[in-house]
C-alpha cells in the first residue's frame, strides 16, 4: 500500500488534495523557499475543513539555509507548542516536518532533538534538508536514533528518478526503523516508475495548477497520481 503525501500552501489546496484521493497533506506557506510554517489560523481551519487527509505541518521560521540560529529554535519550539494545542475535532492525524542543518552541512543534532522533544506524540518528517548532507546512511542512523517517524528525500539528487538507486539504498538500510519517503519531481507520467525503480511506499509531491492568477492543487492530477498507483498495484 503506497501513501500519497500532497504539499499544499493553502486550505483550499488542501481540501482539493483530499478531494482527489490524497493520504496525506503537507501544509506549508511560500513554497517558493521551499515551504515555511504557515500560520496557525490555516493550519486550524485545515483540522476543522479536512475529514479524513492526515496533515503534516511544516515548522521552518524563513526560507534559505537549513542553519537554526537560536532565535530561530524558540520561534520553532514556541510554533510547536501552539500547533500541538490547536483543536483536533475529527482526531486527524497530525504531524510536523522539520529539519536543521551545521555549517557543515551535517544534521544540526542538539536543534533537532530539541524539536522532536517538544514534539510529544507528535510524529516528526525530518524534511530534505537531508539531502544536503554528505554521508546520507550514517545521517539516517542519527534521525532514527533521535525518534523522528520519517525522511523526504530524493536520495541526493535532483529528483526521485535520478536519485532511484539511493533511495533503495535507503530503503534497505532504514529496514522499518523510520519511513522513507520519497520526493522530487513525482508526476502522474512517472510515478509507477518511481515506486518500481524504489521500492517506496510513500511518496510525496505537488500538484500544481495555476487558478485566478495563483498556485493552487489540481485534485484532477491527484487522482491521475491515485489511478496510476494502483494501477501498478501498490
Amino acid at each position: 500500500m503506497t501513501l500519497l503525501e500532497i504539499c499544499v500552501s493553502d486550505v483550499p489546496s488542501a481540501l482539493a488534495a483530499e478531494a482527489g484521493g490524497a493520504d496525506r497533506v503537507e501544509l506549508c506557506a511560500d513554497l517558493g523557499q521551499g515551504g515555511t510554517t504557515p500560520s496557525l489560523g490555516a493550519v486550524e481551519v485545515a483540522l476543522r475543513s479536512l475529514r479524513t487527509t492526515a496533515m503534516r505541518v511544516m515548522v521552518r521560521p524563513r526560507g534559505g539555509d537549513f542553519r537554526v540560529s537560536e532565535v530561530e529554535l524558540r520561534v520553532m519550539l514556541a510554533d510547536i507548542a501552539f500547533l500541538r494545542g490547536l483543536p483536533n475535532p475529527h482526531d486527524l492525524s497530525l504531524g510536523l516536518v522539520v529539519g536543521a542543518l551545521t555549517e557543515d552541512r551535517e544534521l544540526d543534532l542538539p536543534v533537532l532533538r530539541s524539536l522532536i522533544e517538544a514534539a510529544g506524540p507528535l510524529p516528526v518528517t525530518v524534511h530534505k534538508a537531508f539531502d544536503e548532507v554528505g554521508d546520507q546512511f550514517a545521517a539516517l542512523e542519527q534521525v532514527i536514533d533521535l525518534g523522528a517517524d520519517a525522511v523526504l528525500t530524493s536520495g541526493g539528487a535532483a529528483t526521485a528518478l535520478e536519485g532511484a538507486d539511493r533511495l533503495t539504498a535507503l530503503l534497505e538500510r532504514a529496514d522499518g526503523r523510520v519511513h522513507i519517503i520519497a520526493a522530487g519531481g513525482i508526476r502522474s507520467p512517472n510515478v509507477a516508475e518511481v515506486l518500481a525503480r524504489t521500492g517506496a511506499t510513500q511518496i510525496h509531491l505537488r500538484a500544481p495548477v495555476r487558478e485566478s492568477g495563483r498556485e493552487t492543487t489540481d485534485p484532477d492530477e491527484v487522482r491521475r497520481v491515485v489511478a496510476a498507483i494502483q494501477a501498478g498495484g501498490t
